[in-house]
């Protein structure tokens, strides 16, 4: 009688399934394709830099043109009546990536009343061994402040040229109008911080306004 033996089923992995696993596990990345990751890594990484910096001309002129986070008013003529209230403002100065220049408030800040016609003066001095143009950008904080912030005269209507290492100071010349007394979310503002930021022109273009006050824009 023959004896009939059933092989009893296994879960483990045979030899043969084993090495297979091993070989599969074992084999390297294509350095081809990791050369294409890494190329398109950084195409995108350079894309989205210049996205980036096109993005800072383009949000100041946005806001310029709409009044938007705390850009400020232009007027022709200065108001007749000075208030009682009074603001400390404050200035701040800065300069975009890539333009040599050096560009401070002679004045850090000044106190003045509402409707009060104040004028201060920037320093703009070009490090560089070369002729350079550029134009300024500029907001409010708060930012419901600029609604009220009025320029009279202000470097920023132009675009500014300065020769190699030359230093100028220009002006700026503002008010704070007294309806400002009556938005409820400032009455318990005491400080107003005007910013500009030198962005570099490549070309020089005509100017929105003359430096003098004779010729401004309604509104920026």
């Amino acid at each position: 009688m023959t004896d009939r033996t059933t092989p009893i089923a296994t879960d483990e992995p045979t030899d043969e399934q084993t090495s297979a696993a091993a070989i599969t596990v074992a084999v390297p990345p294509d350095p081809k394709k990791l050369r294409n990751v890494a190329l398109i890594c950084t195409a995108m990484t350079f894309s989205m830099l210049g996205l980036a910096f096109a993005a800072v001309p383009f949000y100041d002129w946005f806001c310029r043109a709409t009044g938007y986070d705390g850009t400020t008013n232009v007027a022709t003529s200065a108001p007749n009546v000075v208030g009682e209230r009074e603001f400390e403002i404050r200035f701040d100065s800065n300069v975009f990536a890539g333009l040599p220049w050096r560009f401070t408030p002679v004045e850090k800040s000044v106190n003045v009343h509402v409707g009060e016609v104040k004028t201060v003066e920037y320093e703009i001095e070009n490090l560089s061994d070369k002729e350079l143009s550029a134009t300024a950008g500029y907001n409010v904080t708060p930012g419901l402040a600029g609604y009220y912030f009025t320029k009279l005269v202000c470097f920023c209507f132009s675009e500014q040229t300065l020769k190699p290492h030359e230093k100028i100071r220009v002006p700026v010349t503002f008010f704070v109008d007294s309806s400002i007394d009556e938005v409820k979310d400032l009455r318990g503002a005491k400080t107003i911080t005007l910013s500009y930021t030198f962005f570099a022109a490549k070309t020089p273009t005509k100017p929105l306004a003359a430096v003098d006050g004779t010729k401004a824009p309604d509104k920026l």
